[in-house]
């Protein structure tokens, strides 16, 4: 089995609704995500899935989180934008941006899965998405 991995960042502000501490104030935070993707072949140049394909799937997903209070974005509305509610959010939009690519060059059947996202708050304290 293969796996690769991309990072990407963004900045954001949230605050936990229902959290009894200084979270529930509105504060930012500079995330870093890694999303994780495997599969057991290699194309017929020796890669599992582009590099550059994942990232630009991750990125469309990010620009839109970006620079935003999370609050108001959905589906952060109503649900919590904790770090959690975030991977699962991040792996469900990256996941239809990698089904659309996969449809789009036929090879649906050979598209990688991804295995995780995690999502840090900071440099020590993150969460992460397994589907």
């Amino acid at each position: 089995m293969f796996k690769v991995s991309v990072d990407e960042t963004f900045s954001a502000g949230h605050a936990l609704r229902g959290y009894k501490g200084k979270c529930e104030n509105p504060h930012g935070h500079n995330y870093k995500v890694r999303v994780t993707v495997q599969g057991p072949q290699l194309d017929s140049i020796g890669l599992l899935f582009d590099f550059v394909h994942l990232k630009q799937v991750l990125h469309s997903v990010i620009n839109e989180m970006d620079h935003k209070y999370l609050n108001d974005q959905a589906p952060f509305i109503e649900l919590n934008p904790s770090a959690e509610n975030i991977a699962k959010y991040l792996y469900d939009e990256v996941a239809r941006g990698l089904k659309e690519l996969a449809s789009a060059a036929s090879d649906a059947k050979n598209a990688p899965k991804i295995t995780s996202v995690t999502v840090w708050e900071t440099d020590i304290t993150s969460a992460t998405y397994h589907p």
